[in-house]
């Protein structure tokens, strides 16, 4: 619904021809029957970057990787016809009223040509001129001579209160089609490379390296700059022309006035405007404000019975003016001219004789530094629903001037005013214009664009009255801070990001100067949102903190829900984890990267083939491996950053680690049994150990007569086949088996043998075979057995090791390379290949 425009619900239709609805009257008992339900919040979805960023106004907005289906494809132009429409937007309303004569520019032909002729060849120009010499007027001009100049034809921009990087962002806009989409950096330098046009650029306040950042970012494009001689100069190294506006002549000046006043001066008349030619230096705008005074004088002597011009207010002369208006002018007494003085600061005089609603107007313009509400807004606030009609007495009379799509006090005006006494109530009128842009600013109906279009306006407000705001009342809301809660939202929303800032940053000081906790914790959030769009990690993770510290202590668990979210990404995009102190680049002494990190348990060291002979001891050692000498280049930093994909592996690594070692501990304290077989065999026991007849309770294969017969296996690292009786090492050596579970078979047997080994030689064979050995020998022929004779007590000081998952199995203490293989592994594969948890 739009709150200027009545729709048919609100008439009691539903725009369908029935009849109306008849609503229940309201009981006091049951107050939620027959009324509206409230409006939902006003949510908007933009992609900014790479990030998806919806516009929560009531938690808080929420930010995430932009998923790859929403990611918008590349921008296309504006049409002419679109452009058109873009460019009547940029120019400000023609105020409501009858028709102000038309002020031609005098004296500025020349003027006008040059410009044309450098922006045709391709150059930029600074057009500089103090305020009130008819620059925007000249401006104008231009930009209509140079309508079929450039592809992208005429972009109409103001610098006022805006910084290159918001021009070019407003430039952006003004060609491209890109509605929600805000792109960063890189890509909008790429696309607006891509324009070319002739950019009318009026009040900008830079120079110097921000003039020159924005003309190199726009090869394409041919800027006319208008700016005051206050304004800094571009840099040396600019290519810029320079062209100079100066004031009028005397002649130019009265040939103003006359055009302003609508008939030829009087010799006095002439005579007066010559004196103030000469204090005024030839601006155009002092005789536009001349002319407003001589044509209040000639209402004057006309009388009472004039009619003022809109024909709608009773006060056409006011009581406070300070000429006497029942004069005749039949009796012969004429109105006097206004002295000197007065027409050099025309202000208070002129206000003095407009309508109530036209100074209504410029008391709220002063309070708000300025800036002249949007026509629409004047009826609500003066509190006239002719109010609007006032904007075109103030344009008349030279009052106010444009500034890109809205209107200022023309220069000087504000000054003036205040010494004349409209200044002496600023905070209250502040006050009423907040109440009412904060009612408007969060109406459904208000589109953040337009919201967007009064920015100036609602930051005015917002910045007299932030310094001075006090605790509410019990049960009241302060208006400052309602006003830049539902203001922010809406300038986020509408891409006015510097807005958008400023907002929040005066709703934050606001929120904590009336103690609202809960507010000021929504401030610090969208603060931390705006940063984390704009790259400033550290910014963004200090004012997430902050808010997350205030609503964990409201218990808003949403919001703090919206908060820990937009922290996470913030880690991630930083490449950081709370509570770990490395960064995204920086050096982490003595790490080990991710080729080079080891298993829990350690790596086993290699079981070599041959020991030396001076080696008596084989044992598994244990070592935990770690790269010594710098990284391979081919790395970008194991830890270093603390990659997502190296906490997950670390993760996943000390997962299994606890795994293993559980299994390995109920394996070990799954049978308390005293009597149980494997607790009777020695660290390396003989194959004549057994349960009864020496074979562990292993079954033995058949042979075709019906004994037992020995089965061969594949030999050895050494070359030397193994028997069946080879054993398997125990689940605590971390290597597999052939039945790791330890069921058993059909046959209510093992399925596989657990044989321990037999006793090696205690020399180890000098020199390695010479001959690769079959890889299975032939059925019909045993394999030949290299263990001596049993013996009935095992080696007196077995050599064992430890891990960090668990305790390690026994090696036998020889320096048989056979048994060592053979006790190593139950594959065919080579033991130094396998870690020892």
């Amino acid at each position: 619904m739009d709150p200027n425009t009545r729709g048919p619900e609100d008439y009691g239709h539903d725009g369908d021809g029935s009849a109306p609805r008849q609503r229940p009257p309201r009981d006091p008992l049951t107050p939620d029957f027959g009324q509206h339900s409230p409006a939902l919040a006003r949510t908007v979805q933009l992609v900014t970057g790479d990030y998806l960023l919806t516009v929560n106004p009531v938690d808080g907005s929420e930010i995430e990787a932009c998923p790859p289906g929403e990611r918008p494809g590349r921008p296309e132009k504006f049409t002419a016809a679109e452009r058109a429409e873009v460019n009547r937007a940029a120019k400000p309303p023609v105020p409501p009223g009858p028709g102000r004569p038309s002020l031609h520019l005098l004296e500025r032909q020349e003027d006008r040509e040059r410009l044309v002729r450098l922006l045709a060849r391709g150059r930029s120009v600074r057009l500089t001129g103090p305020a009130g010499s008819g620059r925007t007027a000249l401006l104008d001009l231009v930009a209509e001579d140079c309508a079929d100049l450039a592809p992208d034809g005429v972009v109409r921009l103001s610098g006022f209160h805006r910084t290159p990087s918001d021009l070019l962002y407003d430039l952006f806009y003004a060609v491209y089609n890109a509605p929600l989409h805000r792109p960063e950096r890189d890509e909008l330098l790429e696309l607006v490379r891509e324009i070319g046009a002739v950019v009318v650029l009026d009040d900008v306040e830079f120079g110097g390296a921000g003039l020159d950042e924005l003309l190199d970012a726009t090869p394409e494009c041919a800027f006319v700059i208008g700016a005051t001689p206050e304004v800094p100069a571009p840099s040396a190294a600019s290519t810029l022309e320079e062209v100079f506006l100066g004031g009028l002549d005397r002649a130019g000046g009265v040939e103003l006035i006359e055009r302003a006043v609508g008939r030829v001066l009087t010799e006095e008349e002439a005579n007066w405007a010559g004196d103030l030619w000469f204090e005024s230096e030839g601006l155009p705008l002092r005789f536009v404000q001349a002319g407003a005074l001589l044509r209040q004088r000639d209402q004057q002597r006309a009388g009472t019975s004039a009619v003022e011009a809109f024909g709608v207010f009773e006060d056409a002369i006011p009581a406070d003016a300070p000429f006497d208006a029942s004069l005749d002018a039949e009796d012969g007494d004429a109105v006097p001219l206004p002295s000197l003085g007065e027409a050099a600061a025309p202000a208070p005089l002129l206000a003095s004789r407009l309508s109530a609603s036209a100074r209504a107007t410029l008391r709220f313009a002063v309070a708000l530094g300025g800036e002249v509400p949007h026509q629409a807004h004047l009826p609500a606030l003066v509190g006239d629903t002719h109010a609007d009609a006032a904007l075109g007495e103030l344009a008349s009379c030279g009052l106010v001037s444009a500034v890109g799509s809205r209107y200022r006090l023309a220069a000087g005006v504000l000054a003036q005013l205040e010494a004349a006494g409209y200044g002496d109530d600023i905070e209250a009128q502040a006050l009423t214009a907040a109440q009412h842009y904060a009612w408007w600013a969060g109406h459904p109906s208000v589109t953040p664009e337009r919201v967007c279009a009064e920015a100036d306006a609602l930051l005015a407000a917002l910045g007299v009255l932030v310094p001075g705001t006090t605790a509410p009342a019990e049960g009241e809301e302060s208006v400052t801070v309602q006003l830049a809660r539902t203001a922010a939202p809406a300038f986020a929303a509408g891409l006015h990001w510097s807005a958008w800032e400023r907002a929040l940053r005066s709703g934050s000081e606001a929120a904590r100067l009336a103690g609202e906790v809960s507010e000021q914790a929504y401030f610090h959030h969208e603060l931390g949102i705006l940063a984390l769009c704009g790259g400033q990690f550290d910014r963004a993770r200090a004012e997430l903190e902050s808010s997350i510290g205030l609503r964990g202590a409201l218990a808003d668990k949403r919001g703090t829900v919206a908060g820990r979210r937009a922290l996470a990404l913030v880690s991630d995009r930083s490449g950081t984890t709370p509570g770990l102190g490395s960064t995204a680049g920086e050096e982490v002494p003595d790490a080990r990267y991710e080729e080079s990190q080891s298993p829990p348990g350690g790596v086993p060291a290699a079981f070599p083939a041959s020991p030396p002979p001076s080696s008596g001891d084989t044992s598994t050692i244990v070592v935990n491996r770690a790269v010594s000498g710098p990284p391979p280049k081919n790395h970008r930093g194991g830890i270093r950053g603390l990659a997502r994909r190296n906490l997950v592996a670390a993760g996943a690594g000390a997962l299994l680690a606890a795994v293993l070692g559980t299994v390995v501990t109920l394996g070990a304290t799954s049978n308390n049994d005293a009597n149980h077989p494997s607790d009777k065999v020695g660290v390396n026991p003989s194959a004549s150990q057994g349960t009864d007849d020496g074979s562990l309770g292993a079954d033995k294969p058949k042979s075709d007569t019906g004994t037992a017969t020995s089965r061969p296996t594949k030999p050895g690292a050494s070359g030397t086949p193994r028997t069946s009786g080879a054993p398997t090492p125990s689940s605590g050596t971390g290597q597999p088996s052939d039945n790791p579970s330890g069921t058993k078979g059909s046959g209510g047997s093992s399925s596989s043998p657990t044989k321990p080994p037999s006793t090696p030689t205690s020399k180890p064979p000098t020199t390695p075979p010479t001959s690769k050995p079959p890889t299975t020998p032939p059925a019909s022929t045993p394999p030949p057995s290299t263990s001596p004779p049993p013996t009935s007590q095992p080696p007196s000081s077995p050599t064992t090791s430890t891990s960090a998952s668990g305790p390690a199995s026994s090696a036998p203490a020889t320096s048989s390379a056979p048994a060592s293989t053979t006790s190593s592994a139950s594959t065919p594969q080579s033991s130094s290949s396998s870690p020892v948890m």
